[in-house]
């Protein structure tokens, strides 16, 4: 389908993970590799660029790959494990402040959700506080556990969910979580955030770098 949409428009097309395009973004954000990014938005998306500044075209779909091993903890429907879109995701800022009390619309989406907890946090209110700093400890966590998989130097955060004030919580969390229980990691990997509009849009910008225009060298 994408090959004659391309042929058809006559546009360049590539069509790529969207997990490899945040870690693309990273990459271009950053000016350094490797870079693993990660992206919290209605599921969790990541991808990885190696030294040379290339995404490699491995299955880096961590969503589903488990990250929590407790016997009781929040299991995916799909897998029946307990993965990452459970954990750095919008499901998880739902499913975290709700266990911490905090009460929504029974009708109201997870996006919208979300919405209004960074409204929350926007107006100063602690308990959004505190599950922004739930998210980072769990961020920090995850970062050490694929550490044992990946070569890291960069740890790039973005989404949805990192957005606003709560984004900046999620990352000092996260990098206090790595400094006092993996100081040896610590020392090797930076996590950072982009700027708030790449946040939003970097997936965006590193996509529309991929195609090849005939006549560019």
């Amino acid at each position: 389908m994408f090959l004659r949409m391309r042929d058809e428009l006559g546009v360049p097309m590539e069509v790529v993970n969207d997990g490899e395009v945040t870690a693309l973004a990273g990459s271009m954000s950053l000016g350094d590799n490797p870079v693993l990014g990660i992206a919290l938005g209605s599921s969790q998306a990541v991808g990885y660029v190696n030294h040379e500044g290339n995404i490699t075209g491995w299955l880096n779909e961590l969503a589903f790959a488990p990250v929590d091993y407790r016997p009781n903890g929040p299991q995916d429907e799909w897998s029946g494990d307990c993965v990452g879109a459970q954990y750095f995701s919008q499901q998880a800022t739902n499913r975290v402040a709700v266990s911490a009390g905090m009460q929504f619309p029974d009708k109201m989406g997870l996006p919208e959700r979300l919405v209004e907890l960074q409204k929350k946090m926007a107006a100063g209110d602690s308990l959004a506080t505190k599950i922004y700093q739930t998210i980072g400890t769990y961020v920090g966590y995850g970062v050490a556990h694929y550490a044992s998989f990946y070569e890291l130097k960069h740890v790039l955060i973005l989404g949805r969910v990192t957005t606003g004030e709560g984004g900046d919580i999620i990352l000092r969390k996260a990098q206090e979580v790595l400094v006092k229980e993996f100081p040896e990691l610590a020392q090797k990997i930076s996590i950072a955030l982009p700027d708030e509009k790449s946040r939003r849009v970097g997936q965006s910008i590193a996509a529309a770098s991929l195609p090849t225009i005939k006549g560019d060298k």
